[in-house]
């Protein structure tokens, strides 16, 4: 390229730092980010961007810091619905006495709908750009992400029992494979398989869920160590931890998700670096179901890619993905007695290139550099509640800032522009959750 060749894009972004994920532990400050379509074109100092191009449209985030867009790894959208519905309940109690009889009672494909757009409006509000949803009616939950341009891996349930979604195994997988073959390829859909837990799948199924992974590329996403109840009881029932289990019926590999693992002994370790299986954190509905710690810092340290996730409304009770690493930290911490355990930098890799990798699409997520998909956030760090700034990093780990995620790009289209959605319409949506409440409140007091 000569002195006087000029490059036209579509965006500049001129932001006091930018944390790109790739170089790691890297801040840089006083850089313009450049969009052209639906990709990154430059980062680069914004002298250089003054001298070699020129935009259509400049924002200025003079106190702003812009990073890649937040990968929630794992989440039932539309249990968003069911905020606070059965708090303060142990794992199994929660399941069996609360959330499975209201499930069954308004899970339909509107009650997905609904909550779905309820989800994505705090995640998008909040900084995440993709999500994981393991959930019923997934053929809506891809639909209502792609109508809003979010991206979404979109799991199929599977279960050795009916729910309101099919009857057994076999349709699950029938439909899933449909959904599949509809969205397969696709830059914001990424269907998968999600078989709920090996306490609820039996080895035929699980089995079926391999072959179809081998056949069409799919992910698989499963619920996999929650709790040392789930752990003590597969090996008295079956003489087999469930991770043991899973890797002899071939399903842990580098496609494969295990949401939680709490539990975890060298025999599990070696399964999982042995496959390439990816770890997913879920801290504050561990937390709160008291379900055990994730020992983050002995898989990283091992080799294992851990990413995060929020989990369902229902269990959290919010999608936040900020203030999740910010839990996720401070937990690592104390499970390794290390201070230094899982930095600021290092939970900021997780929620972003260690998602990707989950997702298999680091090559295009997860970090802002040239030619990726140009899914940018901006955070505000002006207000004084995070005043003075030292270290940027610092502040979006420890200092919770969802809130103050100003803007958001995703396939450089805006979806917040100055703390508002562009995309989902607020009212509307607020008049259909309300209804939702109005109905499950008064069933709840019959």
């Amino acid at each position: 390229m000569t002195a006087e060749t000029i490059v036209a894009v579509d965006t500049r972004i001129n932001a006091r730092w930018l944390i790109p994920i790739e170089p790691a532990r890297t801040v840089l400050e006083h850089q313009a980010l450049l969009i052209q379509g639906d990709r990154i074109a430059a980062v680069v100092s914004q002298q250089e961007a003054d001298q070699r191009y020129r935009a259509r449209e400049t924002l200025n985030l003079d106190n702003h810091v812009l990073m890649p867009g937040l990968i929630n790894m794992h989440g039932h959208a539309a249990m968003s619905l069911f905020r606070g519905l059965a708090d303060d309940l142990p794992l199994m109690d929660w399941l069996n006495d609360h959330i499975w009889p209201a499930e069954g009672r308004f899970v339909d494909a509107d009650f997905i709908h609904d909550g779905t757009r309820l989800a994505m409006a705090e995640m998008l509000r909040t900084g995440t750009t993709t999500f994981s949803d393991m959930y019923f009616f997934p053929e809506v939950v891809a639909t209502v992400a792609h109508d809003v341009g979010m991206r979404a891996q979109v799991c199929f349930p599977l279960l050795d029992f009916p729910t309101m979604w099919g009857a057994g195994p076999d349709e699950y997988l029938a439909k899933g494979a449909e959904l599949i073959r509809q969205w397969q390829g696709n830059s914001y859909i990424m269907p998968a398989i999600g078989p709920h837990a090996p306490y609820t799948v039996s080895d035929g199924p699980l089995r079926q869920a391999v072959a179809l992974a081998r056949e069409t590329g799919a992910r698989i996403q499963i619920h996999l160590h929650e709790t040392a109840h789930e752990v003590t009881e597969a090996v008295e029932k079956t003489g087999s931890r469930p991770v043991s289990r899973m890797a002899e019926l071939e399903l842990l590999g580098p496609q494969t998700q295990c949401v939680h693992m709490t539990q975890i002994d060298d025999s599990d370790l070696a399964h999982l670096k042995a496959t390439g299986a990816h770890v997913i954190h879920c801290p504050e509905s561990n937390l709160k179901l008291a379900s055990g710690f994730c020992p983050t810092e002995r898989l990283r340290r091992a080799g294992v890619n851990v990413a995060i996730g929020t989990d369902g409304a229902a269990s959290n009770n919010d999608l936040d993905l900020f203030g999740e690493l910010g839990t996720a930290a401070l937990i690592a911490k104390t499970v390794a007695e290390d201070a230094a355990a899982l930095s600021a930098h290092d939970a900021l890799a997780m929620a972003t290139i260690a998602g990707a990798r989950a997702l298999g699409r680091d090559h295009e997520l997860g970090s802002l550099s040239a030619g990726k998909l140009a899914d940018v956030i901006a955070v505000d760090l002006s207000d004084p509640y995070i005043q003075p700034v030292y270290d940027p990093a610092s502040h979006l780990v420890y200092s919770n800032p969802g809130r103050q995620v100003s803007h958001s790009w995703i396939g450089g289209v805006p979806q917040v522009q100055d703390g508002r959605l562009t995309r989902i319409d607020v009212p509307d949506l607020m008049l259909r959750v309300r209804a939702w409440s109005d109905r499950i409140r008064q069933v709840d007091a019959e």
